[in-house]
């Protein structure tokens, strides 16, 4: 059974530090010591008593977007059913591996480290609402099929189609589920790759603000839009109530 999800903003080692400054802003968090063999790593740790982490930087030697974490009661069994259906096993130790979907795109299984609480939305300088709740994992048409069932396998949830937009489906998660993982079929073939939402109670407020911190407008489509943080990297602000949850 999955138990927590982590969503991880990868942004490239040189822009580490941008990156931390803008995604503690907008998220009220802080930033945990770094770590890792190159010290790549670190949390963003929500106000305490607001809620267990649930998101990490990572800067990476190349490229950048957006992965996840998905941390199981079942561990072993896991990395047995992503070989099943279609995955492949990398690097591992007893609580943790690196595997790739049918596509090639990378994410984490790991055990459960005692996640429980989904931290609180932020409350931003005017007052507006808003939480980084989900990783849209955006999949070229040939790849759909064999993705979907993938992650579906894995995780054991199921796949509900969006009843809005008909390039949109996603994982229904567990209660109390930190991150939601969403797909979205893209026009066009590419490789597999993902990036981050944030659900917003005032999708343009929190755009100024936002713009106010470095990011730049990109576009508005449905009920998203579409932001580039100071690193370059794009993400969205999603049109939904964040006390929602995922």
């Amino acid at each position: 059974m999955i138990r927590w999800t982590w969503a991880f903003v990868d942004r490239p080692e040189a822009d580490f530090e941008t990156s931390a400054r803008f995604w503690m802003a907008v998220t009220g968090t802080t930033l945990s010591a770094r770590r890792g063999e190159r010290r790549e790593f670190a949390t963003l740790l929500p106000a305490e008593g607001d809620g267990n982490p649930c998101v990490k930087l990572q800067g990476v030697l190349s490229g950048g977007g957006a992965h996840l974490d998905l941390e199981f009661d079942d561990y072993d069994a896991a990395l047995e059913r992503v070989v099943d259906f279609g995955g492949a096993v990398g690097a591992r130790d007893d609580a943790w591996a690196y595997v790739t979907s049918p596509s090639g795109y990378g994410l984490c299984v790991a055990a459960w480290t005692g996640g429980k609480s989904v931290p609180r939305p932020f409350v931003g300088p005017d007052g507006s609402r808003s939480r980084l709740d989900q990783v849209c994992v955006d999949i070229a048409p040939s790849a759909l099929a064999a993705e979907v069932a993938f992650w579906s396998g894995v995780s054991g949830l199921e796949v509900v189609p969006s009843s809005r937009y008909e390039e949109f489906s996603w994982l229904r998660p567990p209660t109390g589920s930190p991150v939601a993982v969403l797909f979205q079929r893209l026009g066009e073939e590419r490789p597999t790759s993902a990036h981050l939402d944030m659900a917003c109670a005032d999708a343009d407020a929190t755009r100024a603000w936002h713009e106010s911190l470095g990011a730049e407008f990109v576009a508005e489509r449905g009920n998203w839009i579409v932001m580039r943080d100071p690193a370059g990297w794009e993400y969205c602000l999603i049109r939904k109530d964040p006390e929602e949850g995922v």
